[in-house]
C-alpha cells in the first residue's frame, strides 16, 4: 500500500526518569509536531518536546482511560495532518505496550512509521535494586509476564516456569501470584523485590519473600513491578 501522510514514531520513554530515554528517542521528540503519550510518561519527559502538541492517551489499570481503538484513530488522524507524530510509550513499546494493534492500524492505513526501543522497566528495576536478574549457578533464565488481561480473555493466565520471574503491572495481582507459586511448591522464603515508581524521585524498593507477598501490596499506589527468584536474595556482606 502506498504510504500516506506524515511519519509516526513509536518511542519507548523508558521506566520514568527523563534521562533514561535513548539519545535517538530524545532527538526525535525534539522534532515532533504532535506527541500522543501514555499516562505514565512524566512531565519531565514531556519537557523534551516543548514545541509539540501534547495529547494524553494514557491507559491506567482500574482507571477510566482511552480505548485502544480511539488511540489508533488519533494516531491515524494526526499522521494525516502533521509531518512528525510521536506515540510515546512507557518502557519499551514492544513489551506490554499494545504496539501490535497500533502497527496493524498504521499498516492498514498506509502510514509510514518507525520504532525506537526504550529501556524496559525490568532492566531499570534490577539496576535500582542492585539485583542482577541472572546469576551464575543460580539463575540462567528470566521471564517477563503480566496477569493483566484484555476484555474477554481468560484471567487464569499461566505463570512461566523460569528462574527469575518479573511480573509487570503486578500491584493488585501480586498476592494471587504468590498464592499460586506457593501452591506449586515454591518456598515461602523465596526472595521477592518490589519496585514502585521505578527510576522516579518517589521510587520505593521493598524486599520481601513469597510469604509476605501473599498478604498483598496494599501500600503501593504507583506503577509496580515484582521480581521473584533466588537471584533476588540479598548478597552477603564482604568479610
Amino acid at each position: 500500500m502506498q504510504k500516506a501522510g506524515g511519519k509516526v514514531y513509536l518511542i519507548g520513554a523508558g521506566p520514568g526518569a527523563a534521562d533514561l530515554i535513548t539519545v535517538r528517542g530524545a532527538r526525535i521528540l525534539a522534532q515532533a509536531e504532535v506527541v500522543l503519550h501514555d499516562a505514565l510518561v512524566t512531565s519531565e519527559m514531556l519537557e523534551l518536546c516543548p514545541q509539540a502538541v501534547k495529547i494524553s492517551v494514557g491507559k491506567r489499570s482500574g482507571q477510566r482511560s482511552a480505548a485502544q481503538s480511539y488511540i489508533n484513530e488519533q494516531i491515524l488522524s494526526y499522521a494525516q495532518q502533521y509531518g512528525i507524530v510521536v506515540r510515546l510509550k512507557g518502557g519499551d513499546p514492544m513489551l506490554f505496550g499494545r504496539a501490535d494493534e497500533e502497527l496493524i492500524a498504521m499498516e492498514q492505513a498506509g502510514i509510514d512509521y518507525d520504532i525506537v526501543p526504550g529501556i524496559t522497566t525490568a532492566v531499570a528495576a534490577a539496576a535500582s535494586a542492585r539485583q542482577p536478574l541472572t546469576k551464575r549457578g543460580i539463575a540462567r533464565s528470566v521471564a517477563f509476564f503480566t496477569s493483566s488481561t484484555a476484555p474477554g480473555e481468560n484471567a487464569d493466565t499461566r505463570i512461566p516456569d523460569c528462574d527469575t520471574l518479573i511480573q509487570y503491572m503486578g500491584g493488585k495481582e501480586a498476592a494471587l501470584t504468590a498464592q499460586r507459586l506457593l501452591a506449586s511448591g515454591y518456598a515461602i522464603d523465596m526472595p521477592v523485590v518490589v519496585i514502585e515508581n521505578c527510576s522516579r524521585s518517589n521510587e520505593r524498593v521493598l524486599r520481601l519473600n513469597l510469604g509476605d507477598l501473599e498478604q498483598g501490596l496494599s501500600a503501593c499506589e504507583g506503577p509496580v513491578l515484582v521480581m521473584i527468584g533466588e537471584a533476588m536474595r540479598a548478597r552477603k556482606p564482604a568479610p
